[in-house]
């Protein structure tokens, strides 16, 4: 391995256990814990958190001997924020898909090949699904979110994704290549994505893309509940109600000024 080829894959370890910490907020998780998630040996866990916790990265508590992220963390994300976080633009937005469907709403943010929550409105239906909660990260064509982001991308990116993943063993075999891109193929027809209780019995979501400056779909807003609200005249219905959603935000977020 070159010396380049092991700067990388440091990197990305590094980057590995800040996600699985991050995942972990606000309690926190032990080296053997985020060890075991990221897949890196728990004695090189233990010196990269370390010597991350030495720059503020990382927060290690005396008591618990649990790692959590460090105040470095939140002093970038405050500024990243400027650039990327556009919850205060979707509140509303989303709290109005909640108010007039009833059901929980979402926006979701594209990170490479996954999707992160960032926001989520309870609706008035006292029945919920409680699949996705701000934080949770999926990978594309997992959940509605990440399916109608994944179906606006051109084939050429459809294809380099599915062909380097394999959702098979974790999601299941509804979530194979041809499974996906059959779903990718309905939601480019109808405009907004459905998943048909997929992750869970009986909890359906429904997803619509939002498109940045560019063209691109950089984020999703959907809509979760329980598969008796989402027969398919109403699925229909909601779809609808998403998709002009997603395109007073889209229309919105091509207003804002550029960042200083």
């Amino acid at each position: 391995m070159t010396s380049a080829e092991a700067n990388a894959s440091v990197i990305g370890k590094i980057c590995s256990l800040l996600r699985a910490a991050g995942s972990e907020e606000p309690s926190g998780a032990s080296t053997t814990a985020l060890a075991r998630a990221t897949g890196i040996a728990r004695p090189t866990a233990h010196r990269l958190l370390a010597s991350l916790a030495d720059q503020g990265f990382i927060d290690r508590d005396a008591a618990t001997g649990h790692w959590s992220l460090g105040p470095e963390i939140y002093l970038l994300g405050s500024m990243a924020a400027l650039r990327y976080d556009i919850t205060d633009k979707a509140r509303k937005i989303v709290q109005a898909l909640a108010a007039e469907s009833g059901e929980s709403a979402f926006l979701s943010v594209r990170r490479g090949a996954e999707t992160v929550c960032l926001l989520r409105v309870e609706g008035s239906f006292p029945l919920r699904s409680h699949v996705l909660y701000e934080g949770i990260r999926l990978p594309l064509g997992v959940a509605s979110a990440g399916l109608a982001i994944l179906a606006h991308l051109p084939d050429r990116e459809v294809d380099e994704y599915l062909g380097g993943v394999d959702l098979v063993p974790e999601w299941g075999e509804t979530h194979s290549d041809n499974a996906i891109r059959h779903r990718v193929g309905l939601t480019r027809t109808t405009g907004f994505a459905v998943n048909p209780g997929l992750l869970v019995e009986g909890s359906w979501g429904l997803g619509a893309a939002v498109f940045d400056r560019a063209g691109g779909p950089a984020w999703a807003l959907s809509l979760t509940g329980v598969e008796t609200r989402f027969r398919d005249d109403r699925r229909r219905e909601l779809g609808k109600l998403l998709l002009d959603a997603a395109h007073r935000l889209t229309v919105q977020l091509g207003e804002r000024p550029s960042p200083g």
